[in-house]
């Protein structure tokens, strides 16, 4: 009686917090929570997720919809702000949504999936690779990207096979993601019985890097892995190439878009670089990157793909469980198989992908990409 009349409450303070008519409008469209950074210093990923999630929306609705209901993306900025993204989860939850694409940045998500999973809300991440996000055993929270714990060691054996460097510099950016990444890679390396000299940590939002590069000369590493995000490491890579620090640099997905090579220039030219593969260069999503194209947008970035999958497996799911009870589409993403263009997507009991392959890049200073050999 009590879960009932909580659940009345609830109803009600979503009517009046939505308004009458944009609640009865809920009948007629199954609404999907788009949630990341619009703003700050990272929007530019949550931009992948965003038109990914958005052309998912929009080809399902043109092929009749789910079970003949259209969706509805509605987009939320958290700014990859964990407190922000706490405020994010409350409104989704205020306004009724049941379904949530999101949260970008790790350490946003991961708050945010505690609020969804006692609510009852279904949530898939298209981008955030922190192994602790699925490791509470949650019902409702999915990703449909690999894990750090996946991307750690192709780094870090890329690194020891390939490169065969004498002393690592690993720095990160102290937050949930570019910390837990770094520590997977060194991990490995030290596996590898590679030498891990130097293990560091700057700030997020720091400008000058004069004194950490002063210490990676004088530890004479000759190689470095940042943990972290393009922000940071493009100026990183500048200033080093500026103080005549001639190391390789590599880094993670969230290093590897455009903005890179604005902020680095040249000193971005050679740096590796771990993402999922292309899926853009997949000859059997070539209508796909038509389509976006046709939109003057980029699909080669490492989450649209990824935000488009979890749109089209949130559809899927709705349909084969013949319900939008979150439980029940739940139970039928664990239990299926899902053709999407990111290929076929198997959940584990945890709601991680059962495969998923991070592969390593050479960056260039245009901003594009080959596989490294």
């Amino acid at each position: 009686m009590k879960q009932a009349t909580k659940q009345v409450t609830k109803l009600f303070a979503a009517m009046a917090l939505a308004g009458a008519a944009s609640y009865s409008m809920a009948a007629d469209t199954i609404k999907i929570a788009l949630a990341g950074p619009v703003t700050g210093a990272v929007a530019q990923y949550g931009e992948m997720q965003f038109i990914g999630a958005e052309m998912a929306i929009e080809q399902i609705n043109k092929a009749g919809g789910v079970n003949g209901t259209q969706l509805q993306g509605v987009r939320y900025d958290d700014a990859c702000d964990p407190k922000q993204a706490v405020a994010v989860a409350n409104k989704i939850v205020n306004d009724n949504v049941k379904f949530v694409v999101g949260h970008l940045c790790s350490s946003s998500t991961q708050p945010a999936s505690d609020i969804y999973e006692d609510e009852g809300i279904l949530m898939i991440t298209a981008a955030s690779t922190s192994p602790d996000i699925t490791s509470r055993g949650y019902e409702l929270i999915f990703r449909t990207i690999g894990l750090d714990s996946l991307q750690g060691p192709t780094a870090g054996n890329f690194i020891a096979d390939h490169v065969k460097p004498k002393n690592v510099a690993v720095i990160h950016d102290k937050q949930q993601y570019g910390e837990g990444i770094a520590t997977a890679v060194k991990q490995t390396l030290e596996s590898k019985n590679i030498k891990v000299g130097l293990f560091e940590g700057i700030n997020a939002g720091d400008k000058d890097f004069s004194s950490l590069i002063a210490k990676l000369k004088r530890e004479g590493v000759d190689f470095v892995y940042y943990g972290g995000y393009h922000p940071e490491l493009g100026l990183l890579l500048r200033q080093s190439k500026e103080k005549g620090l001639n190391v390789r640099f590599m880094g993670p997905e969230g290093v590897g878009n455009s903005e890179i090579s604005a902020i680095a220039g040249p000193a971005s030219e050679g740096m590796y670089v771990t993402l999922p593969k292309s899926f853009d260069q997949d000859p059997r999503n070539k209508e796909l990157v038509d389509a976006f194209k046709a939109k003057k947008q980029d699909p080669s970035g490492p989450f649209v793909f990824p935000a488009y999958a979890a749109v089209q497996v949130i559809a899927e799911g709705i349909e084969k469980a013949g319900s939008t009870d979150t439980d029940k589409v739940a139970e039928a993403l664990r239990s299926n198989t899902f053709d999407t263009p990111t290929g076929n997507l198997a959940f584990d009991e945890k709601g991680d992908l059962k495969d998923f392959n991070f592969v390593v890049y050479e960056w260039h200073q245009d901003g594009t990409k080959t596989e490294a050999k």
